[in-house]
């Protein structure tokens, strides 16, 4: 049997390595997903010893963006979102312009250029949905009122990243400065962007919506697991592959409407069950390859860039959140909470550095600053959760401080839900 077969070779070591380092990150108490961003380094070309293969990673890592994005269609629920739609729709938008407009100055400092500045600050505004609910779960606060607060300002947040992957084709000649950038063609290729967006969004919604909740209960009725599952990952992937090659619409925009398509059926609940384990899988395979991307020496060439990253997403950002939420007239458990909960960054932000990147407008230092300022704010993310009660009472025995705030009506316990 030959042995030169570097897709089980990539498979097997990206898996067996992902697994080590993140039990270790676990036994640390730290978020697995940290260990799985190691376990790339660990593989990567800018450390020594063995060095995986970059190509296949990138290409399993397409396809873990791709069942992410999945999940996040799958799981978006505009109803849970009209709830606090109040304060996340707001609270997201002012919390992305103040850590994007951070991000920026701190990108022109560096001399990156409008496009590098707005790519960098965008990457840094945006927190992982992953950490976010594995967070909330192990508190156990996904059902309270802080809980589809945060859970809801995420997917605004979600959505708006969304836009800027499907927006920052057609303005990259023009953010970069680049010859051909013209009015006249960022005009053009923005109307056939939105045009193509525009078809493919209504072949999915009108014929997908009815196509798919009776495609996957015809599959149900025919008793075959098996075949359900295939029928799950066939549409995410087959819709994710059609949108790219028809619309010419980027396979995680195409995956998004998948999701969201699916989310309509009766079965939604067991597509989302059949199709985790794979999510799980190829995520470990997109965190991996992010990894593998990432350049240790940065730390220690540009300590204070890195500084000024991880201030700017735990401290810049959760301020941002913590006011919002206190202006909006919550309880100051629900600030601390959604504050800590958004003081971290992921996968939205390593889609956007690596777009950013091959586009020209992000340098590879930002990419990797960004992967740093990812690493240590996931890593800093318990501890901000284990000191969210020294600090609630901390503040709580400071009066004139919380008034100054606008926090003084603490005796709520919960949010009166706003109509």
């Amino acid at each position: 049997m030959p042995h030169d077969a570097p897709l089980i070779t990539m498979l097997a070591l990206a898996f067996v390595i992902a697994f080590a380092f993140g039990m270790i990150a676990q036994q640390f108490r730290l978020s697995p997903l940290v260990g799985y961003l190691l376990a790339g380094i660990a593989v990567g070309p800018h450390t020594p010893g063995f060095v995986a293969d970059t190509v296949l990673a990138q290409q399993l890592a397409e396809i873990g963006v791709i069942l992410l994005m999945f999940g996040v269609g799958l799981h978006f629920s505009p109803s849970d979102l009209m709830r606090v739609r109040w304060i996340a729709i707001p609270g997201a938008v002012v919390q992305i312009a103040v850590a994007t407009l951070l991000g920026f100055i701190v990108a022109q400092i560096f001399g990156w250029g409008i496009g590098g500045g707005l790519v960098f600050g965008l990457a840094l505004s945006v927190a992982s949905t992953v950490v976010l609910l594995r967070s909330l779960e192990s508190r156990n606060e996904v059902d309270t009122d802080q809980g589809r607060i945060a859970v809801g300002w995420l997917l605004v947040e979600d959505i708006l990243m969304i836009v800027a992957l499907l927006l920052l084709p057609a303005f990259a000649d023009m953010l970069g400065d680049r010859p051909n950038s013209s009015g006249e063609s960022v005009a053009y290729t923005l109307l056939m962007t939105a045009v193509k967006v525009a078809l493919f969004a209504a072949l999915a919604l009108v014929v997908g919506k009815r196509a798919i909740p009776w495609l996957l209960q015809h599959v149900a009725n025919t008793g075959s697991r098996e075949l359900f599952t295939l029928a799950v990952l066939a549409c995410a992937l087959g819709i994710a592959f059609g949108a790219a090659m028809l619309f010419d619409v980027s396979f995680a925009l195409g995956a998004f409407f998948a999701g969201v398509i699916m989310n309509e059926s009766e079965l939604s609940h067991d597509a989302a069950q059949r199709s985790l384990p794979f999510q799980d899988a190829f995520a470990v395979l997109f965190f991996v390859s992010v990894g593998m991307l990432f350049q240790p020496s940065i730390i220690f060439d540009e300590p204070l860039g890195v500084l000024a990253v991880v201030l700017i997403i735990v401290f810049g950002k959760s301020l941002a959140a913590f006011l919002i939420v206190l202006a909006f007239r919550h309880p100051l458990t629900t600030a601390l909470t959604v504050s800590a909960s958004l003081a971290q960054i992921g996968e939205f932000s390593f889609i956007l550095a690596g777009l950013g990147v091959s586009f020209g407008l992000l340098p590879p230092d930002g990419r990797d600053l960004i992967l740093a300022g990812a690493l240590l704010s996931i890593s800093l993310n318990p501890l901000l959760f284990r000191a969210l009660e020294p600090l609630e009472a901390w503040l709580r025995a400071r009066p004139d401080l919380l008034r100054r705030l606008g926090a003084e009506k603490l005796g709520m316990e919960k949010d009166d839900e706003k109509p």
